[in-house]
């Protein structure tokens, strides 16, 4: 099920939905600068039912709504909903689902292109380990094309200590590196679920991935037994998709 209702109509039924008691509308994505009745009302609606609303250019909601083709007109809004975008460390991990943690990224850009992974994939978050400056997250959000809004990016220090942490919140642990004894599609990638992906250079490091429960591998049939790190992330993003779906 996607986590996205495109247009107003859609975004109205949610909020619907909302009011009988079901799933929640997290955030509404509405087009700034734009006066059409239909829209105000939505918006005020949001207001009297304390739904977050952020605002976005018509190029930003053409490019994130399902389904837009070239030439047609953007939606006036979108809605979240399954997805709560805010929380700390504790809070993501205590409500567990899918969790996606960097351990060991050096470079700001791929940092932002697994952000924005992450969440086209309908994870719960991303934990970043390591130690960032402002300039680097502000270039990852960039490189994420600012999908941070819409899931929670946690900036942590000590892999090791997040992996605990998951642990004591009853998830599962699971990294994917070239050590690993079971393939994606062999592994139980459902439930509350960490999954480590490792550094551009050195991987995962090896006292995290001592404390994994398991250890995913990769197939590869090359000569250089190496991928970018965005390229096995995709690769288990989609199978837990998969396996999530029919769950």
């Amino acid at each position: 099920m996607s986590l996205q209702r495109c247009g107003i109509d859609a975004v109205n039924a949610a909020l619907d939905t909302m009011q009988d008691g079901g799933e929640a509308v997290e955030l509404v994505l509405a087009q700034k600068e734009v006066s059409d009745d239909q829209l105000n009302a939505l918006l005020s609606r949001c207001e009297e039912m304390a739904v977050e609303v952020t605002y976005g250019s018509e190029s930003d909601l053409w490019r994130m709504a399902i389904g837009t083709t070239p030439g047609s007109p953007p939606p006036l809004a979108l809605a979240l909903v399954g997805r709560d975008p805010t929380g700390d460390l504790s809070q993501v991990l205590a409500r567990g689902g899918l969790v996606w943690m960097l351990a060991g990224a050096q470079y700001s850009s791929n940092v932002g292109y697994c952000i924005r992974m992450a969440e086209v994939s309908g994870a719960d978050a991303i934990l970043v380990a390591g130690d960032w400056s402002n300039s680097d997250r502000h270039q990852a959000v960039r490189a994420a094309m600012r999908t941070h809004r819409f899931l929670p990016v946690i900036w942590c220090g000590s892999p090791l200590d997040a992996v605990a942490q998951a642990k004591r919140a009853g998830m599962s642990v699971a990294g994917i590196e070239d050590v690993g004894d079971v393939e994606p599609w062999d592994s139980d990638l459902t439930g509350d679920l960490l999954l480590i992906i490792g550094g551009e250079n050195e991987g995962i490091p090896a006292d995290v991935l001592d404390a994994c429960d398991s250890v995913i591998r990769i197939p590869m049939a090359g000569f250089t037994p190496s991928y970018n790190l965005q390229a096995p992330m995709a690769i288990v993003a989609v199978e837990a998709l998969r396996q999530r779906r029919v769950e």
